[in-house]
């Protein structure tokens, strides 16, 4: 239309015509009036059914081309949430790899006795992370005082295990398995629970009983004959024949 016509105020008034600009500009300006827009959606609305529409077309383009069509990505969707779940259950937290591995002990020196009564005290408490931590720190204290291992307060989980193992190699695999387990409710990111505490309790329980295991030059001294019965010198002992 080339221009907007209004009614005539009075039957002897000429009509009153208004040009196409203007009156769409007159249009705007009325309608743009707060009381034309007092049921309008609010700003957060107007954002949620943005991306419900993008997600939406999102859906469509992806069923396009999954064979099925939309119950076919959706069984597809489902799968993939299932493997996840899964591979979650299986592996837990995906664990943080320390840069640096931190020391066993932060406080003052302690006995294994003292820390094996704090690890069964947060075991009955449930407190998985810390009884883990002070089962550990129980079976390295155990063995510095059976001079097993040199006490030094910077040795770390897998530092201990790796010289335990070397004076009691049948235990090496679980005392590797222990300084994991430390490492991972240490400073991995992961939750101790009842299983990994009662391995270490166990180990513990049988390091107790472990007996270090000879090196070439232990034998070799325990086994050498006396200087005295080898030379028979004076004040060795008489030697006897075998009969």
């Amino acid at each position: 239309m080339p221009a907007a016509v209004l009614l005539p105020r009075g039957t002897d008034d000429p009509p009153v015509t208004i040009p196409r600009n203007p009156a769409k500009e007159a249009a705007k300006r009325e309608l743009s009036k707060r009381m034309y827009h007092q049921d309008d959606p609010g700003l957060l609305q107007r954002a949620l059914h943005r991306v419900l529409a993008w997600i939406q077309d999102l859906f469509d383009a992806a069923s396009g081309v999954t064979p099925g069509g939309g119950p076919g990505l959706f069984v597809i969707l489902l799968a993939a949430a299932a493997l996840v779940a899964a591979l979650w259950w299986r592996l837990g937290t995906p664990r943080r790899t320390p840069q640096d591995a931190a020391p066993l002990f932060h406080d003052r020196p302690r006995t294994a006795a003292e820390h094996r009564t704090a690890a069964e005290a947060h075991a009955v408490k449930g407190h998985w992370n810390q009884a883990v931590q002070e089962r550990m720190r129980a079976i390295v204290r155990a063995l510095e005082e059976r001079a097993l291992l040199d006490p030094r307060p910077g040795r770390t989980a897998d530092e201990a295990a790796a010289e335990a193992a070397a004076v009691l190699p049948s235990h090496e695999a679980r005392l590797r398995t222990a300084a994991r387990d430390f490492d991972d409710v240490a400073y991995g990111g992961r939750s101790g629970d009842e299983p990994a505490y009662l391995r270490l309790a166990a180990l513990d329980e049988d390091l107790a009983r472990a007996r270090p295991a000879l090196t070439a030059a232990d034998t070799a001294t325990s086994t050498a004959p006396r200087t005295g019965a080898r030379t028979g010198g004076p004040g060795s002992p008489a030697r006897r024949t075998p009969e």
